[in-house]
């Protein structure tokens, strides 16, 4: 049986403690303002300090290059895009939920996606997630499900559900863009 040891509560931080703290934090990976004042809440003091000394870290930051939501925002898209082949919605409820605005959430998904074809980025993402070719009504409806879910608009879908050979309904809908 193991037995754990008690936690000791971390001291809070002021500035100078607070800022090495951010630094180390976006060393290791790269975050949004949000993120990482979310981060710094539970290391500064309580109070109207520690309100102020994140503030002032987030300014710093600001100021030597190290804390940039836009360059964020376009990082999150082209990794996502690139690599995991993700569809426009998917990286935009992903930068939503990292706290991006909304102006710059639609900025960087019209420069990431302007020139992409959805269709061969969905058959891409089709291909780095080996789905099996759907036989049946029920894989059919699983595999639009997970298209779907990886961001790509039901044309798109239906599209590549096609091309595969399947017997896909069209139905209209409306599109929110």
């Amino acid at each position: 049986m193991a037995y754990s040891r008690e936690k000791k509560p971390k001291p809070p931080r002021e500035y100078p403690a607070l800022l090495e703290y951010a630094v180390r934090s976006l060393a290791s990976r790269m975050k949004s303002e949000r993120d990482l004042r979310r981060l710094m809440q539970q290391r500064a003091i309580a109070g109207d300090d520690g309100a102020k000394a994140m503030d002032d870290v987030i300014a710093k930051l600001k100021e030597l290059g190290y804390l940039s939501d836009e360059r964020f925002a376009a990082d999150f898209t082209r990794l996502r895009r690139d690599n995991e082949k993700f569809g426009q919605r998917r990286v935009q409820q992903g930068l939503m939920q990292k706290g991006i605005a909304a102006p710059l959430v639609k900025e960087a998904l019209g420069s990431a996606y302007e020139d992409v074809d959805e269709v061969a980025l969905a058959q891409a993402y089709i291909a780095r997630k080996r789905m099996k070719k759907p036989v049946g009504e029920k894989e059919v409806a699983k595999a639009m499900r997970r298209l779907m879910a990886a961001g790509f608009s039901a044309k798109t879908v239906w599209k590549v559900l096609r091309e595969w050979g399947a017997e896909v309904e069209e139905v209209d809908v409306e599109s929110s863009e």
